[in-house]
């Protein structure tokens, strides 16, 4: 099979943490193809697109040789001539990002598969979009005026603030209902009010950690938890926090039960949904992490592997477009 993966520069990627190499990696020891781009190189001709891509080889680096990967000189590839097309780039999700999940529409459904969906990708916003379960979640307010988002985290004792459009938890901020940034830090993350930022009750359970559950196709197939450091608020690992043993329990199995379906229907097939003593904060759909850290520590093998399940079910895609 032919690979094609939209990603940031391969050569920048961690590959002892990063999904997206253990997803090339994975299938190259499989035999397929792989192919890699970022956002610039896609574009279409009236209803085809095609991307200006790299053929790739990875590899683990070694004491003697840091290198990871390797690329070929770039070749024109048709959407329609790959058998999935992997939309890996990381956020943000901004107008570059949006319109290359257009552009990624361009291909026939009938012959190629795109994980994630680029459609569902476009509607799942990673903050926002689980709030119509918002049940399920702490208390949150979204909003660009910054007295909102002041009286939201006084009325509390103490909040947390977030922007929408960052990730690897930049940008993430708690504070007292005293605390006398609050005000200066809503007015930065809203420009003034001219932007909405995000405003969720904090969860004394997150010092404990933030568990990252992997959702494939709905189902959850493992679990990290990821533990901040002791001088910091955020559990995310590009912050610092380290990755400890974790299992999916009842709570995750309950919001899988409610989210999983509209997962799929949307054609978002791999996720990663952050959990904090059993309430959902975030859904994580543009390039979910944390698999490589998950097997490692779970020590699966084989296709007992996430990394594994991630691929078997992209080749079944694949060939049931075929069948059909």
């Amino acid at each position: 099979m032919r690979f094609l993966t939209v990603m940031d520069p391969l050569p920048s990627v961690n590959p002892t943490t990063d999904t997206t190499f253990a997803i090339l990696e994975e299938a190259q020891a499989r035999g397929h193809e792989n192919l890699v781009c970022g956002l610039s190189a896609l574009r279409c001709e009236g209803r085809r697109g095609f991307a200006r891509a790299c053929p790739a080889t990875v590899r683990r680096p070694t004491a003697e040789d840091r290198s990871h990967a390797a690329l070929g000189a770039a070749v024109d590839v048709a959407f329609d001539d790959v058998d999935v097309i992997w939309m890996r780039k990381d956020p943000p999700v901004e107008d570059s990002y949006l319109s290359a999940c257009l552009l990624l529409d361009r291909h026939d459904p009938a012959r190629t598969v795109v994980l994630n969906d680029p459609a569902g990708l476009r509607v799942a916003h990673e903050k926002l979009w689980a709030l119509f379960a918002d049940d399920l979640g702490p208390a949150t307010l979204v909003s660009s005026s910054p007295r909102d988002l002041v009286e939201f985290v006084r009325a509390r004792g103490r909040g947390v603030l977030k922007p929408l459009h960052l990730m690897g938890g930049i940008g993430v901020l708690a504070f007292d209902a005293d605390d006398r940034n609050l005000r200066s830090a809503a007015d930065l993350l809203t420009e003034d009010g001219r932007r909405p930022a995000l405003a969720q009750e904090y969860l004394p359970e997150a010092r404990q950690g933030d568990k990252r559950v992997i959702v494939l196709d709905g189902e959850p197939v493992g679990a990290v938890l990821r533990v901040p450091r002791d001088d910091d608020v955020r559990a995310n690992l590009h912050a610092g926090a380290v990755a400890v043993r974790a299992e999916v329990d009842d709570d995750d199995r309950r919001i899988c039960a409610r989210i999983g379906p509209q997962l799929r229907r949307l054609g978002l097939y791999l996720a990663g949904i952050d959990v904090i003593g059993g309430k959902l904060t975030e859904v994580n759909v543009t390039s979910p992490t944390g698999v490589q850290q998950l097997d490692r520590l779970d020590g699966r093998v084989g296709r007992d592997r996430v990394i594994a399940r991630i691929v078997d079910g992209a080749e079944a895609k694949a060939m049931a477009v075929r069948r059909e």
